[in-house]
């Protein structure tokens, strides 16, 4: 069984041969770092932001990436969209929409000013449709990969709102000062996805990993309610445009998802990702959910890969696949991404671990 046959029946909540081991993603110092056990010196990049490499510097950056997926003999592979994004100054990009996002040496860049900072804004406001060099990250991997499996990240209808509009906060009292420009952002963004989506399975994406956090430790960062008249619709919108064109999309968001979890599978998610180990036991989200939808990830990545000793992480991954993987429907990651606080050995160790324990039928 090759790699993406094996996650694609676990997407399908089936027992595929061994549990599948998958990433959403890798930043640039991961994928040096990981990268060195891989190639030769000569052959990796310099370890800064891709947002300032040029070409040769981009090109040594996928090959690494390409020769650990083979090295390591991953399952899948996550796409991210390549948009253009120019450095303003040190400390701040801009994005292709108009965001102005503030860059840190560690994390992903956020929101501190967008376009849309009132309902007249919207006006004349027009998202940039898909360009077919944004996807060139999709292309190579489906070129290189064609018997692993690729899967598309993108954006969502809030998370693409909430970068409209500046900062979090802003869109989340639109909920209650501005509801209909709260709409009006989610049907806005929501095109842009479905154009998004379509030109993605046409190239060949295997499935969709929609970012956008809906939650943090202590519960989702709206009600239930809001979360049902915000962006469930838009959500339903997306996922049986997915369905129609015949593949699966799973929702990633860091964070207490529980309370969401069931308008979640209503709206149509095949798969929730990462089951954040801080505020969700992974063994009790297969069992209340697990017969509608496969479950992603959970290697503690903010303590455990970071800090952990490779042997700590074994024990972990063994514990987190005899709970999660009985019955299919668990594809092992990280609890997030890969990002520049992992110990590249600790993730070699995650990888290892899989292989060791992950073979069905699951042994207690």
């Amino acid at each position: 069984m090759n790699g993406r046959e094996r996650m694609l029946l676990a997407l399908n909540r089936r027992e595929p041969d061994l549990v599948p081991v998958w990433e959403m993603a890798y930043n640039e110092p991961s994928i040096i770092g990981i990268g060195r056990h891989f190639v030769a010196a000569d052959q990796l990049p310099p370890d800064k932001p891709v947002l300032d490499m040029d070409g040769a510097e981009k090109l040594k950056l996928i090959g690494t990436l390409l020769a650990f997926v083979r090295g390591l003999d991953l399952d899948g592979v996550t796409a991210v969209l390549l948009a253009p994004r120019t450095r303003i100054d040190a400390s701040h990009m801009r994005d292709a929409l108009g965001v102005v996002y503030h860059m840190s040496d560690v994390g992903e860049p956020y929101p501190v000013d967008g376009p849309i900072r009132e309902a007249s804004d919207l006006r004349g406001f027009k998202m940039r449709p898909p360009e077919p060099a944004d996807y060139l990250m999709l292309d190579v991997l489906r070129g290189n990969f064609p018997d692993r499996c690729v899967a598309m990240h993108m954006p969502g209808p809030f998370k693409l709102s909430w970068t409209l509009r500046g900062s979090m906060e802003k869109l989340l009292m639109d909920y209650v000062l501005d509801p209909g420009l709260a709409r009006d952002l989610a049907d806005l963004t929501t095109e842009h996805c479905l154009e998004t989506l379509a030109e993605g399975v046409k190239r060949g994406a295997d499935f969709i990993i929609l970012e956008g956090d809906l939650a943090h430790n202590p519960s989702p960062l709206m009600s239930p309610r809001h979360y049902r008249e915000f962006i469930k619709p838009w959500h339903a919108k997306l996922c049986a445009e997915a369905h129609r064109l015949g593949i699966k999309i799973c929702k990633h968001s860091d964070g207490n998802l529980k309370p969401l979890v069931p308008d979640l599978l209503d709206a149509g998610f095949d798969g929730i990702h990462p089951i954040q180990p801080q505020c969700m036991d992974i063994g009790e989200i297969k069992r209340e959910f697990g017969d509608r939808a496969c479950v992603l990830g959970n290697i503690d990545c903010s303590f455990l890969l970071v800090f952990g000793s490779p042997a700590e992480v074994r024990d972990n991954v063994r514990e987190t696949i005899k709970v999660a993987a009985p019955g299919g429907g668990y594809i092992i990651s990280s609890s997030n991404s890969i990002h520049p606080g992992v110990k590249p050995e600790n993730y070699l160790a995650m990888v290892a671990a899989a292989r060791e324990f992950g073979n069905y039928p699951i042994v207690d």
